[in-house]
């Protein structure tokens, strides 16, 4: 077994050179933090965030990771879900490694979170379902900077149920020590201002809650956030959107756009005002 899951995508996403990429992010979160009316005390217990390459949704990536920061040294455990791009599968898929690289250095893997969900016959160990992905791996480095020395349980969801996804959520759930992170994009290569409706009605449900599973034109991480759902309002999490947005308002042509969102989920003691 290759004990480390090398980085796969950095040089494309994000910057491959370690001074660059903390240059880049800790410029990203600053702007985020600049941006922000509301200190997160206590922080989120889920949020979702985007995943494309830095240049287009590194700031609203950065605007949910911005509301960790003062969970650093508490927080120990990032939960952290997102779609498969690359590889076809049922279920969803540990790397089988002890740890993920990045220029910024490793992350561990929490080996305790990952023998909780060996009982779960949807949960397998898929190296290939990683391998490749970037889903995950550009939340790593957010993740490396906010919150510094914690361990990460990082599942690729293929296809799968919500409530399959749910009873993972719920195998890891814990207590503050533990965040939950889903990466998702929302609609994909839509006109601008047409994508634009799509993305601000697919938050719409995911802040009320909606019974109705969002489906994948509306977000490629439409599982795990169907998964999600469910459990935040459980557990009385309450939503905000964070930040929404799409590729043609930060590096692209508005002909065809991707859709990015960061939504945070607290839980009843936060004060919200």
């Amino acid at each position: 077994m290759n004990l480390v899951r090398p980085a796969a995508v950095a040089g494309m996403f994000y910057p491959a050179e370690a001074a660059v990429l903390r240059a880049e992010v800790g410029r990203l979160l600053a702007r985020a933090e600049d941006a922000s009316n509301v200190v997160s005390v206590p922080w989120p217990k889920a949020i979702i965030v985007p995943h494309a390459g830095y240049i287009y949704s590194g700031a609203v990536a950065a605007s949910g990771y911005a509301l960790l920061a003062t969970g650093r040294g508490r927080i120990r455990r990032v939960v952290l879900l997102g779609p498969a791009h690359r590889l076809p599968f049922r279920g969803l898929a540990l790397p089988g490694v002890q740890a993920m690289q990045t220029p910024l250095g490793t992350v561990a893997v929490d080996q305790a979170g990952v023998e909780a969900l060996a009982g779960l016959p949807q949960v397998r160990e898929i190296a290939a379902a990683h391998a490749q992905e970037h889903a995950l791996e550009v939340q790593l480095p957010f993740i490396q900077e906010v919150l510094g020395d914690v361990s990460v349980v990082p599942l690729v969801v293929g296809d799968a149920r919500p409530d399959e996804v749910a009873q993972v959520l719920e195998k890891l759930w814990g207590g503050e020590e533990t965040v939950i992170v889903i990466s998702s994009d929302l609609s994909h290569y839509h006109p601008y201002a047409e994508a634009r409706a799509i993305d601000l009605h697919t938050v719409e449900e995911i802040l009320r809650f909606d019974p109705m599973p969002i489906d994948h034109e509306q977000a490629c991480g439409a599982t795990p956030i169907n998964g999600l759902l469910p459990v935040a309002h459980k557990h009385h999490l309450h939503p905000r959107l964070v930040e929404l947005c799409n590729s043609g308002d930060t590096a692209g042509s508005r002909d065809a756009v991707v859709g990015y969102a960061a939504v945070a989920f607290y839980g009843e003691s936060h004060d919200r005002a």
